[in-house]
């Protein structure tokens, strides 16, 4: 029987997927093919196909596993007022799970990232309240950049180092999502 939630079908996609992220360590997405999966993974095509249509879709279901794990570390955050503790949670987070957040951004999907909060009260004082778009893209642009060198460096930082590193580049403006 074949139900949704079967273990031997969870175990397969945990195999599917551990083996997928090990490939793109060393490999780009298009380089990497179901056969490859399935071949490391000692299962059959068809069990790939059961889970996913194809690479692109399972990239995706990557992802937003990676965002759900995010977002749950800020679930119980009940004021959309900055807290000096998102980053830090944020870094820890990274730094548990380094080899997740390495695939994530290979796979371009930082681009998708989005700050959720922006303390407007304090872009109207540093900024007269212009082009706040642009600033929020810029601390964006800025916070992915630094988490990418971070991770390329192998998080030799503790994340209590990067929370200081961003809250004095970013001076409490924004908060993360």
């Amino acid at each position: 029987m074949n139900i949704k939630n079967n273990r031997r079908r969870r175990e397969s996609i945990e195999r599917i997927e551990k083996v997928f992220i090990e490939l793109l360590q060393t490999k780009e997405l298009h380089e990497i093919s179901v056969s490859d999966i399935c071949k490391r993974c000692e299962l059959n095509r068809s069990t790939f196909y059961a889970n996913y249509s194809d690479i692109y879709e399972l990239a995706d279901k990557l992802r937003e596993t990676l965002e759900k794990e995010v977002n749950l570390l800020y679930e119980a955050e009940t004021t959309q007022k900055f807290n000096s503790n998102d980053y830090l949670r944020l870094f820890r987070h990274i730094k548990e799970n380094q080899l997740f957040y390495r695939t994530y951004f290979k796979l371009g999907y930082d681009d998708q990232f989005k700050l959720k909060y922006y303390d407007v009260h304090q872009a109207k004082q540093d900024f007269d309240n212009r082009h706040i778009e642009y600033h929020i893209e810029f601390f964006r642009s800025g916070f992915n950049a630094i988490v990418k060198k971070w991770l390329a460096g192998g998080c030799k930082e503790t994340p209590e180092e990067m929370d200081e590193i961003i809250r004095s580049e970013y001076q409490g403006r924004v908060s993360l999502q």
